[in-house]
């Protein structure tokens, strides 16, 4: 499947299900990495703009680059009413921005889907001298509780491709060679999203390893999900939680 169009059909479940980011990791990039309200930021891989929503309640101005136009739209629909968002239907290896036109680069929960060497040299050529490139990913847990390790188990068993597609595969040592000297600098934060039934099988239905409803295995993966739900929930919910990893540096 191309990945640019892996979300098209899921773009409103993602919208609805898909978990926001901590506000403490909003701060961080406010009171220690150099974001300023008149900061221009390029959210690559920006989706539905969940993203570029949280920088926006800063005061920045984010042009939220997104080549699938089923994201693209409803991120338009929710962010389009301020001049201070624009969006490009672009890739984040060949953006089309300016040269030298970005304060900063944020990629949540997209860089694993980029060419790593094709992105490095257009972060080099789109951002100002000294910018930083931000990559963060809402990592889930998968293990801790039973409902987690449940879950988890049912991604394995029934995903189409979850192994294959992750970002498990991203650490210090595999980003370091697509930053400047030293690296990027990784912080976390966590994050807890509370989800009824319906919601959780809105949020499994985001993700794009998730069998569609006309797939053979469909029905047997949500009669599994609603007894891992009934088997754990507490109080009409389940928690699914989040390290959000944050890598930052120059590029």
């Amino acid at each position: 499947m191309d990945n640019k169009e892996r979300f098209t059909n899921r773009v409103d479940n993602y919208v609805k299900f898909r978990p926001t980011y901590p506000q403490e990791a909003i701060d961080f990039l406010y009171e220690k990495l150099g974001f300023r309200s008149n900061s221009v930021i390029a959210d690559l891989g920006a989706g539905t703009g969940i993203f570029s929503k949280l920088l926006l309640e800063r005061g920045s101005t984010v042009i939220g680059v997104e080549p699938n136009e089923a994201m693209r739209e409803a991120a338009v629909q929710a962010l389009g009413g301020t001049e201070r968002y624009r969006a490009v239907a672009a890739s984040a290896e060949d953006t089309g921005l300016p040269s030298q036109s970005v304060d900063f680069i944020v990629c949540a929960q997209s860089y694993h889907w980029f060419d790593r060497e094709l992105a490095k040299a257009e972060f080099q050529r789109i951002l100002k001298p000294g910018g930083k490139a931000v990559l963060i990913w809402n990592s889930r847990k998968t293990s801790g509780t039973p409902f987690l390790e449940r879950f988890e188990q049912l991604l394995l068993d029934y995903g189409t491709d979850y192994e294959k597609v992750g970002h498990k595969n991203i650490t210090l040592d595999t980003l370091r060679p697509y930053f400047a000297a030293g690296g990027p600098v990784l912080n976390t934060f966590s994050i807890k999203q509370l989800l009824d039934e319906d919601a959780l099988k809105g949020r499994l239905m985001s993700s794009s390893y998730s069998p569609t409803p006309d797939h053979p295995r469909f029905g047997a993966m949500i009669k599994e999900l609603e007894d891992i739900y009934r088997s754990n929930e507490s109080n009409g919910v389940v928690a699914i939680e989040y390290v959000t990893e944050l890598y930052a540096g120059e590029v």
